[in-house]
């Protein structure tokens, strides 16, 4: 059989490299962020990154140091994966931030306090917490109802908060027990300062006109 002429090595070439920019291109990465000793990494990836690998993370994804006072408030539609060691930087991350799809691990042997984050539109929580020990990841739908367009409606309010109708209030103390994610829902919440006075700071919270909250809370 002949040898391919210069012109076919070259069609073949081509064929190649246009193949390669049609993956690379179906590819949707995702957003990494992780905690370690008062320095917050976000990093985009394109694979996913063995859980609290951090030198792996650095290496296979596209990183960069964040200061915490120069956090500010964003929304994630896609995957969102933070590892952290403590709570002190997940209320600057997560607290009335819009994430869709969430997995929190825990890169420490820390016993977490009862505190609560509040998340917008949060359709699939993942936790897991290798660090305390061999653990399966533990996975919760909070709700799947098959529409085509987002179920949160989202307004933007002064100061740059973002709110909607769903929100979920996760107890971090969680990641000290064994027992299965648990989540149980109220619907038709008008005020959420009013229905839970014990949690003050939701006072914070931007107030909806004539609207009113599904209000999740997991645990």
């Amino acid at each position: 059989m002949a040898p391919p002429s210069g012109h076919s090595l070259l069609l073949t070439s081509a064929l190649g490299i246009f193949i390669l920019h049609c993956f690379t291109r179906g590819q949707k990465n995702s957003t990494l962020i992780f905690t370690k000793e008062n320095i917050i990494r976000n990093c985009s990836c394109s694979a996913d990154v063995q859980d609290c690998d951090y030198s792996l993370a650095n290496l296979m994804c596209s990183c960069k140091t964040v200061l915490p006072f120069a956090i500010e408030q964003t929304s994630y539609d896609g995957h969102l994966t933070i590892w952290f060691t403590d709570t002190s930087a997940l209320g600057l991350l997560l607290n009335f931030t819009l994430v869709r799809d969430l997995k929190l691990s825990l890169c420490g042997t820390n016993t977490l306090p009862t505190e609560y984050l509040a998340i917008c539109g949060l359709k699939r929580l993942r936790i897991n917490a290798e660090a305390r020990g061999p653990s399966l990841e533990q996975s919760l739908l909070i709700y799947n109802n098959g529409e085509s367009e987002p179920r949160e409606k989202i307004m933007l309010l002064h100061k740059g908060w973002q709110t909607c109708m769903y929100i979920s209030f996760l107890d971090m103390a969680l990641f000290n027990r064994k027992s299965s994610l648990k989540a149980y829902s109220i619907e038709n919440v008008a005020s959420i300062a009013n229905t839970f006075p014990y949690f003050s700071y939701f006072e914070t919270i931007p107030i909806l006109s004539n609207k009113s909250y599904v209000v999740t809370f997991i645990y």
